[in-house]
């Protein structure tokens, strides 16, 4: 972008009028070439292309960077086959294929039909294309069985959704054994690695990285939801690149929140291929006549600049395409938690003396988590009896929320609706409504099973009691909670070839209430949160505007926890929480500003029991949350450069966020401990305008004596900056404002 010398609406409005400008000169399109019978699909910097070959199936031609428009692709054709052994079939790239025919890699659909035949073979029938949309209706080659295969592509970012529709036209009833959104070809190579992400409760969001080898590796959650082990996003390198902005990248991600798996296979031929879509394992979805399974979208993309910039286009694609408020999202408020100070011992004076405490300091949502409800004392009852305890609130929660109100915050709750005790008035009604196989035992989780949502009277039942307390409360947040996986999934009120279907229509059901109760209520936002990050992903974020990435809230495992994150969510909807020290984890002991630094990369809240707070830190935290609040649109909804990374146990940990015109960055850095009196590393920047001047404003912590006021982008990214950091867990933030002439 060029240098902008005015005020900030000005360079806002000028950025906005180049990006469209250079949107319309390079805009998206979808095409088809009626000759080599090849679709197109051109968009920001990639091209996406593939084609019906001599064997009326589909077939990939290229996955990359963006090609000329006058550069020629060549017409798909079928492979011979290597020897007896490896067929046309299995050696040919398909873009979606049935299992039949002689295939051998991972089918995206695999179909059973009453007669005992599981043999299926697509070809292509039609297709249509509507602006920025392709749809494609194959079918088998003897059965009345269709597909449409979906294409949809983000002009801004290129990134390119798949999903597909499976459709019985056949008079008799058929069940999908499996059945894959996507499958993603990439060109033929050695060299690959794949990175991915696995944790566990209190230790999600860890980056791995292994090279890609003959076989297959699979990654998938069998647990009804996404799962902490496994999240549903990939990123495929080429080469060995030793920093975030270099290198081809091919990265992707799931909109599923049930149980799914993925693919990546290298076969004999060296081809890569990348399958997702919903889990196989224990899956069986019966198909009447008539009848239709849809997918999840599958989510693709591609970046010629390092795995760095394939997050940055993750994130602009999420906050302008995904997200409930998309394409501009709201900044998220600054949110108060009650949950360590009182745990389960919640009364209407003690949340009302918090709310005194978190608005002194500039808190803008107050949120009162578990215990307000039933006979909810502590975790072994209560939950699923969705009514005001009277003993804590006698009047209801009214006069707490006019408090919170007459404050100047609003008002958020906590609610677990999927789940149930058996020290319940709900389960004592309505045993037959949790997931359970018949004279089974049913196996609880922290005192709870999990409520059957495929079933409808209980998802109009949860549906219903949400409403209830929207309707007649003015709550502004609810902070959806699911604190355990499935077990006995069993679905007793259908016959038994139907059970497994559980799987998909309680997904389906649950984004049904999300997506109805956003609509009556269109002012409230929600979190996900499921123990952490348990349940994230692009299906849950159509109709979450946050979610809680962890349950452990250490400020220095947060960095490595949040690092991981940001390779697949944007830090906009990534709440992260200044709690208590020493932290109840850990027992690790650290400054107040040390806390408020780490989790001011993300969307910060306070946790912490401020009943125990001094003078002093109510007055830090009062200025770091004004400090915050200045860079707030910066941090959640800039472009974010991970300059230095804390995994693999390093000392330091750096990051940088860059408003979207470049006027603003805002800069974090962390040391863990100091040694053998070596200086902190020179820092970087990166994504600033070379041109413009900007003005240092520290935030927390200190620069080198030497460091000026003002320098150009230029400076700060070659010359760097030197931070004054030594001692153990120290922290540093300073804020870059570009001039105003």
């Amino acid at each position: 972008m060029p240098k902008c010398n005015r005020s900030h609406l000005f360079c806002a409005l000028l950025t906005l009028i180049l990006v469209a400008s250079a949107t319309a000169q390079n805009p998206a399109a979808i095409s088809f070439n009626t000759q080599t019978k090849v679709f197109r699909i051109d968009a920001a910097n990639q091209t996406y292309a593939f084609g019906i070959n001599d064997k009326n199936a589909l077939q990939p031609v290229y996955w990359g960077q963006r090609l000329g428009a006058t550069d020629p692709l060549a017409a798909p054709h079928t492979n011979d086959g290597v020897a007896s052994f490896d067929s046309s079939p299995t050696t040919t790239p398909n873009e979606y294929a049935a299992w039949g025919g002689g295939l051998f890699v991972e089918p995206a659909l695999k179909v059973s039909f009453p007669d005992g035949n599981r043999d299926l073979v697509l070809k292509y029938v039609s297709h249509s294309i509507r602006d920025n949309e392709l749809t494609i209706t194959m079918k088998d080659i003897e059965r009345d069985l269709a597909v449409d295969l979906r294409y949809s592509v983000d002009p801004a970012t290129g990134i390119v959704g798949r999903s597909a529709v499976i459709v019985n036209h056949t008079k008799s009833v058929l069940t999908i054994d499996q059945a894959a959104a996507a499958t993603w070809n990439l060109p033929r190579g050695t060299d690959y690695s794949l990175r991915y992400l696995t944790g566990r409760w209190a230790g999600e969001w860890n980056l791995q990285k292994q090279a890609i080898l003959p076989g297959s590796i699979v990654l998938e959650s069998r647990r009804g939801s996404t799962g902490h082990q496994n999240n549903p996003w990939f990123a495929i390198e080429r080469g060995d690149h030793g920093d975030e902005d270099s290198g081809e990248v091919w990265f992707g991600a799931l909109a599923w929140s049930g149980s799914w798996r993925i693919t990546i296979e290298r076969d004999q031929l060296q081809q890569i291929r990348v399958t997702g879509g919903y889990n196989s394992f224990d899956f069986a979805y019966r198909l009447q006549p008539e009848q239709k399974l849809e997918t999840p979208v599958f989510y693709g993309g591609y970046s010629h600049h390092g795995i760095g910039e394939a997050s940055r286009m993750l994130h602009r694609f999420e906050l302008a395409s995904i997200l409930p408020q998309a394409p501009k999202p709201k900044a998220r408020p600054l949110i108060y938690n009650s949950w360590e100070a009182t745990e389960f011992a919640v009364t209407e004076p003690g949340q009302e003396a918090l709310a005194e405490k978190a608005a002194s300091i500039g808190v803008e949502r107050f949120v009162m988590d578990d215990g307000w409800f039933g006979q909810r004392k502590d975790d072994h009852a209560g939950l699923g009896d969705w009514y005001v305890n009277k003993e804590k609130f006698p009047n209801g929660l009214k006069p707490l929320i006019d408090k919170v109100h007459a404050l100047g915050m609003d008002f958020g709750l906590w609610v677990e609706p999927e789940m149930v005790n058996p020290d319940s008035d709900l389960y004592r009604k309505h045993p037959d409504w949790v997931l359970n196989f018949t004279g089974r035992p049913r196996s609880e989780a922290r005192n709870q099973l999990v409520l059957n949502l495929a079933r409808k009277d209980v998802r109009d039942y949860v549906f219903s009691f949400l409403d209830d307390i929207l309707s007649h409360n003015q709550v502004a947040f609810l902070k959806w909670d699911y604190n355990r996986n499935w077990s006995e999934p069993g679905w007793p009120a259908v016959s038994p070839e139907e059970q497994k279907a559980v799987y998909v229509t309680y997904t389906k059901n649950l984004y049904g209430i999300l997506q109805e109760l956003r609509a009556k209520h269109p002012g409230v936002e929600i979190e996900s949160c499921s123990g952490g990050g348990g349940r994230v992903d692009l299906g849950i974020l159509r109709y979450t505007d946050e979610v809680w990435p962890s349950d452990n809230t250490d400020p220095f495992d947060r960095l490595r926890i949040q690092d991981g994150f940001t390779y697949a969510y944007t830090p906009g909807v990534m709440m992260a929480w200044v709690t208590d020290s020493p932290h109840w984890l850990n027992n690790r002991s650290t400054s107040l500003s040390y806390r408020f630094l780490s989790s001011m990369q993300g969307s910060l809240g306070i946790g912490a029991n401020l009943n125990k707070w001094v003078a002093e830190d109510f007055s830090t935290s009062k200025t770091l949350i004004a400090a915050y609040k200045d860079i707030r649109e910066t941090v959640q909804h800039g472009s974010l450069y991970r300059l230095v990374s804390p995994r693999e146990n390093s000392e330091v940990s750096v990051t940088e966020s860059v408003s979207i015109d470049r006027h603003q960055a805002a800069l974090f850095a962390f040391l863990h401990s100091s040694q053998m009196g070596y200086p902190f590393p020179r820092v970087f920047m990166k994504g600033l305008d070379p041109q413009q001047i900007y003005r240092i404003t520290p935030i927390s912590g200190v620069a080198a004596k030497d460091t000026p006021a003002t320098a150009s982008g230029t400076y700060w990214m070659s010359h760097g900056i030197d931070v004054e950091l030594r001692g153990d867990l120290q922290a540093a933030a300073f804020k870059f404002e570009a001039s105003a002439n």
